[in-house]
């Protein structure tokens, strides 16, 4: 125990003598951009087709989401890590959205930060204009690669191949914006990771054109705080966003009578994420306010079986109008009893 006390005040020590720590007794609120250590490897880039911007980014320390990634919509993405000055996030994205690019925003940055040589950080704006930057003094093996579109950077891998591999991963893949990002972090563990091991990840993607406030605009937001296999359970969260998407175009379609591609939206969503009883349910619901009662009781039958609380549920649910169905129909719905959810 000594021992470990003993190399955690020489590392603040070593941070002190290149950043401005707080003196004991001064604001315990106030945010310490060099007190987080998340030794990371990550991934900024834009969707040349979409126009779509992301960042992903995984590591060995607790909630890397909170820190490391920021996006904007229609502006940009930040990644800062390594002794992390979590301020790099909405200074840069400020700084894009008043019309400088990429390297000018890193660029400034850079030279304001007393603790640079610490700091590892990547910027990609709007147009996907891109610039990285590893200080002399991130923990070896450090480094960045930056493409068409995109930028990789990690710092305190177990190998130098971690970046490259992200890099190609990223480069070589197709489909939607956040698997890409997810591929590149899988191939970044593949070759090796963070040498201290896996615990959070995080991804973020916006939209192509600006929205009316920072908070708007997010195709993609999900975080994984504390896992053994962060990034199993990344991919899962982001099995369950698209299904999620499915159930949305599901509603849309049902709301324009268009029953056929309601019922492969519900479907899609439903084998996607099928652990998932709500999803069958609102599915239901759906199908029985739009009058097919007959085609709702299968559903409704199977999540009743699984949960006895949805039928509870559902008897709530007329006096909020979420339901607006005969009393009749209500009676057989609640009376529903387990039949197979899709016919033949």
């Amino acid at each position: 125990m000594t021992r470990i006390f003993a190399c955690a005040l020489a590392l603040l020590l070593a941070i002190a003598n290149t950043t401005s720590l707080p003196a004991l007794g001064q604001d315990a609120q106030a945010p310490n951009p060099s007190t987080d250590l998340s030794h990371t490897y990550s991934i900024v880039a834009r969707d040349a087709a979409t126009g779509q911007l992301g960042v992903a980014v995984q590591t060995h320390w607790f909630a890397v989401g909170r820190r490391v990634p920021w996006a904007r919509a229609g502006v940009g993405a930040v990644a800062t890590q390594s002794f992390t000055n979590p301020s790099y996030g909405p200074r840069g994205l400020a700084m894009l959205e008043s019309g400088m690019t990429a390297q000018e925003t890193l660029d400034s940055l850079v030279a304001t930060d007393d603790g640079r040589d610490l700091r590892q950080a990547a910027v990609i704006g709007a147009n996907g204009d891109v610039a990285a930057w590893t200080g002399p003094r991130c923990i070896q093996h450090a480094g960045h690669l930056t493409g068409d579109n995109f930028s990789v950077q990690a710092n305190m891998m177990l190998s130098d191949r971690v970046w490259p591999a992200m890099a190609y991963a990223f480069e070589e893949s197709r489909g939607p914006l956040a698997e890409r990002l997810l591929l590149a972090l899988e191939a970044g563990e593949a070759a090796g990771g963070d040498i201290r091991g896996k615990q959070s990840a995080a991804l973020i993607v916006v939209d192509a054109e600006r929205a009316s406030g920072p908070w708007a605009g997010r195709v993609v937001d999900l975080r994984v705080d504390d896992s053994p296999t962060p990034l199993d359970e990344l991919r899962r969260l982001l099995r369950v966003h698209r299904a999620y998407e499915h159930m949305n175009v599901g509603d849309e379609a049902l709301e324009n009578d268009e029953i056929e591609t309601a019922l492969r939206e519900y479907g899609r969503a439903a084998e996607l994420n099928p652990e998932n009883p709500e999803m069958r349910y609102w599915f239901a619901v759906a199908l029985a306010n739009k009058g097919l009662v007959d085609d709702s009781l299968p559903v409704f039958a199977e999540v009743f079986t699984e949960d006895p609380n949805w039928r509870t549920l559902t008897e709530r649910l007329p006096s909020s109008n979420l339901l607006e169905v005969s009393e009749e129909d209500l009676k057989r719905i609640l009376a529903a009893s387990q039949a197979p959810i899709y016919a033949d």
